[in-house]
Parts: C-alpha cells; structure tokens; sequence
C-alpha cells in the first residue's frame, strides 16, 4: 500500500494502469472503494488514482473533520498532484468528491487538465439540508445495506467516520460558508457537469443549476443521463466512462 504525508498523517492513494493520468475522488462517508468496480472501464485507457481523505478508508483517522471539509480534502488532492509530479492531472470528482475537484481546479490550474464534477448540489446547500441530512444518515444507519457499504469503504469504525462527516457537513451548512474558495468564472479549465435526472440525493432544480453554472464558467459542458440513481457515474458506469474518456480525450 502507498501512502504520503500531509500535515503530519499518513494518506493512502493507489495508481493503476497507464496513460493520461486521472484521479477519481470520492464522496462523503465512502473512499476509493467505491470506484474499485469501475476500474476495468478506466484503467486500459488511463493511469488511474485513487486517493482516500483523511479520516476515511485506509488514510489515518483524524478527531475532527473541519467544516470546511471540502476545501480541505481539495488542499489534499493539491498535495498528492505535487508529490506525485504528474504534470497536469484530470480530476474525476462525485459527490462531495465534485466540490473537492472544483476547489482544486480552481486553486491549482497549472496541476489540473480537465475536471468532471458529478452528482452534486452545485453552488449552494438546500436551506433544509441539515435536518435532511441528519434523517437520511440516521436512516442509512439503521439499514442493513447501507451499513455494509459504510463498512466497506471505512472499516470496523465506520460509524464513527460517519458521525464526524455528518457533523462537518452540518457546521458547514450551519455557518453558510461558501462551497468554492474562489469565483466559478475564475475557473480556466474545462469541466464537465455531469448528473442523472433521476438522482433523488441531489436538489430538485439540478438540470436548471448547472445551466446557471455553466453560464458562469468560460469552458463548461453538461451531460444527463435520463435514467439513473446517485451517483450517475456508478449507476450509469459504461456510458458514463465512454462520456468521461471522450471529454478528456477531445
């Protein structure tokens, strides 16, 4: 296993199998497991990494994730990019992992070639998404299949990696603090927003987000998959790699 330092804790990363290089970063609550089954889709045409965050998978536990959780999991991502000296990466961001790819990008242009940002909320939280988050993770807690998938990604504390990640993401709605460090129309990358309009984890008025926020970016291109849950590049994982490869590729 392979690991690099930052601030003082060990961080687990993978790489994989050869050509431009792309890194895939997970959401809240998961870790690079949950790409593991789409390797074989990327893996023959791309040097693959993986990366788990702090305080998840099999990277060093922290007490305490900060609210600004995702800024912090993009200087992360930073740091990898700057050990691993690739030259330009292409970052593969889902879920709260799409935040992180665009608070990357947005800080570091000169390490980043292309990002896609999936399954996510966009610009801003739903000002219930506190209350709707505590039921949905206290549901997911007292349900057999999502417990095992918690286990799966985290290990035997998985509950408590759970309750730290849900805490975070409370204090960070709570306190209303920006998603992005930096203005989208700063962004001088090319992205892709990527999605399904049948994800019922995301907001409702999605389609009509990434407009807006394609509006915003100077390079930017949206894909919807008609059918499809959460998030679109598992449950629509072949097209979504054909998409995916061809964004990157063109």
């Amino acid at each position: 296993m392979s690991y690099f330092i930052y601030g003082s804790k060990r961080i687990f990363y993978q790489i994989t199998g050869s050509g431009k290089p792309i890194i895939f970063l997970h959401g809240d609550t998961a870790s690079s497991k949950m790409f593991e089954m789409l390797l074989p889709l990327y893996s023959k045409h791309f040097k693959v990494i993986l990366i788990d965050f702090l305080g998840n998978g099999k990277s060093e536990r922290i007490e305490k994730f900060p609210k600004d959780l995702w800024y912090s999991q993009a200087e992360q991502t930073i740091s990898l990019l700057e050990y691993l000296d690739l030259g330009k990466v292409n970052l593969i961001g889902t879920s709260g992992g799409a935040w992180v790819a665009v608070n990357a990008a947005l800080e570091r242009p000169d390490l980043v070639g292309k990002v896609i940002a999936d399954s996510f909320d966009g610009r801003t939280l739903a000002d219930n998404f506190s209350t709707n988050l505590q039921r949905e993770r206290a549901f997911a807690k007292s349900d057999d299949l999502s417990r095992r998938f918690y286990e799966w990604c985290q290990g035997e504390d998985w509950e408590t990696v759970v309750d730290l990640n849900t805490q975070a993401l409370i204090e960070c709605a709570d306190s209303k603090l920006p998603l992005f460090h930096k203005p989208l129309e700063t962004l001088n990358v090319p992205i892709l927003l990527m999605g399904s309009l049948e994800d019922n984890m995301c907001r409702k008025d999605l389609e009509e987000e990434y407009h807006q926020m394609s509006e915003l970016i100077p390079e930017s291109k949206i894909y919807f998959f008609k059918t499809g849950g959460h998030p679109a590049i598992g449950t629509n994982a072949e097209d979504a790699a054909k998409i995916i490869a061809g964004f990157i590729n063109e």
